[in-house]
């Protein structure tokens, strides 16, 4: 029997978060759900976990892959033994709450859309939860949508693990995972500008664990956030080459774009003290290239006079104004 929904899920040094991820999607008894389990040359034991897994439910498949992919790499190999009508990228340290691999198939089976996005909810060890979206921003729409009727969507999570996709889609439309990080940027807006019916889901159906430690690339100092650069280079040259199909959408991702680069400019456990003059200037440079000939929605307060250094690549100014908030305790 060909599977409904694929889950991919790419495994790399996780043995101690694995067993819960791979439980929460096991625990209803459909034959319509099956897992593509990546192992991506991880150097614990999930890989034995893995196949201790397969052994006991088929709906388990495991690939072991000869040598170290990355997520990109690993989620494109798992995609490509995906058999279901849909694919459902979900990281093996997360999980999803009791009952939402039943909600997600029902919801499916319904609405038949290109694109479900799904709510979700942080999870800190300390014990805190925090929302995922905003409230009403996954508000059931009468019917599946396209982006053109909501467009605030582009600035939701960028995440491929909110968004449940028709298989048939991704090949259409010759989508994977580019490689480097922030992967998600350049997966989940092309995603959203060619599907041509987007249903939301607003139940939490995923929970992201956000581990105190360091496995996380937002708490790890390197250049590698330059890398950020090269997947909104992605998604403008998509727009670019598909003129004028996808130029009513320029003014909003271009406020997502800058929105981002000042969430990891300003994020000491990112981009590491010597190098964060030089993000700045890439960013405005990223601004002069990328501006939209009739403007884009200008944020108001402190954010809009941070758009507005940047677009005058005024480092020093920033530089100053990100210190006041350091000492008063907000943030930069």
């Amino acid at each position: 029997m060909t599977p409904t929904l694929s889950v991919v899920v790419p495994v790399y040094a996780v043995e101690q978060f694995l067993p819960a991820c791979l439980d929460s999607l096991l625990a209803e008894p459909t034959t319509e759900l099956e897992i593509v389990a990546v192992d991506d040359r991880s150097p614990d034991g999930s890989p034995a976990l893995l196949d201790a897994y397969a052994e006991r439910d088929r709906r388990v498949r495991v690939l072991h892959l000869a040598e170290n992919a990355g997520l990109s790499g690993a989620r494109n190999a798992g995609l490509a033994r995906a058999r279901g009508r849909y694919v459902w990228f979900v990281d093996a340290d997360d999980w999803v709450p009791a009952g939402s691999v039943g909600a997600v198939l029902a919801r499916l089976a319904e609405t038949g859309p290109d694109v479900l996005v799904v709510n979700h909810q942080e999870v800190f060890d300390d014990g805190r939860v925090l929302p995922g979206s905003p409230p009403g921003a996954l508000d059931r729409p009468p019917a599946p949508i396209s982006l053109a009727d909501r467009p605030a969507l582009l600035r939701l999570a960028q995440s491929a693990c909110t968004k449940v996709v028709q298989r048939r889609l991704l090949d259409r439309i010759g989508l994977r995972f580019a490689p480097g990080w922030y992967e998600d940027v350049s997966y989940s807006h092309a995603l959203l500008l060619a599907a041509a019916s987007i249903d939301l889901f607003d139940r939490v159906c995923y929970c992201y664990r956000q581990r105190g430690d360091v496995g996380a690339i937002t708490k790890t100092p390197s250049r590698r956030h330059f890398e950020v650069f090269d997947q909104y280079e992605r998604v403008f040259d998509l727009v670019d080459g598909a003129a004028p199909r996808y130029d009513r959408f320029r003014a909003d991702l271009f406020r997502v774009m800058i929105d981002h680069y000042l969430v990891i400019v300003g994020n000491e456990r990112r981009v590491p003290p010597d190098l964060r003059e030089s993000f700045f200037h890439r960013m405005a440079r990223d601004y002069r290239r990328r501006l939209p000939a009739g403007g884009y929605p200008l944020p108001g307060g402190v954010a809009g006079l941070k758009h507005r250094l940047v677009a005058r690549d005024d480092w020093r100014a920033y530089a100053g104004l990100r210190a006041v908030y350091r000492r008063l305790g907000r943030g930069g």
